[in-house]
């Protein structure tokens, strides 16, 4: 069973995600900011990490900075609501900069649960060995 760390300090959000997770099988860990999350990944293991990028207590982009550096091997979905620049504003594409900072792939909320477990099957399939391999003697 995959094992999924998700990290939002919106508590809505966070139960929403964690529901929708477990009834597709996947063993949740919810953690409310960027420090709980932390120290959840160096407690245990995981197989995706999903990370909110605006978070009290850890600004902007640091969190996605340092869950990637903690844990480089694991993808990392990175999660915004203010997540691209419009061409009538000056306001940066932040899903971009997360890409650039070590994210293997971005949400923009709201997204529906197709498209999270669709980039969480996408994440796991990059992440895991060709079955070939894990046959192999």
């Amino acid at each position: 069973m995959p094992r999924i760390l998700v990290v939002d300090d919106d508590p809505m959000v966070g139960a929403t995600i964690e529901v929708l997770l477990l009834r597709q099988g996947f063993d949740v860990t919810l953690t409310d900011g960027g420090e709980t999350g932390l120290a959840a990944l160096e407690a245990q293991t995981f197989d995706v990490m999903l990370v909110d990028i605006f978070m009290p207590h850890m600004r902007g982009f640091e969190s996605i900075r340092i869950f990637h550096e903690r844990a480089p091997a694991i993808p990392l979905i990175a999660m915004s609501g203010y997540a691209f620049a419009s061409s009538a504003s000056p306001s940066p594409d932040f899903l971009r900069m997360a890409l650039e900072l070590g994210a293997t792939r971005c949400l923009r909320k709201p997204f529906t649960p197709e498209a999270l477990l669709a980039t969480i099957r996408e994440c796991l399939g990059e992440s895991a060995p060709p079955k070939d391999q894990k046959e192999a003697p």
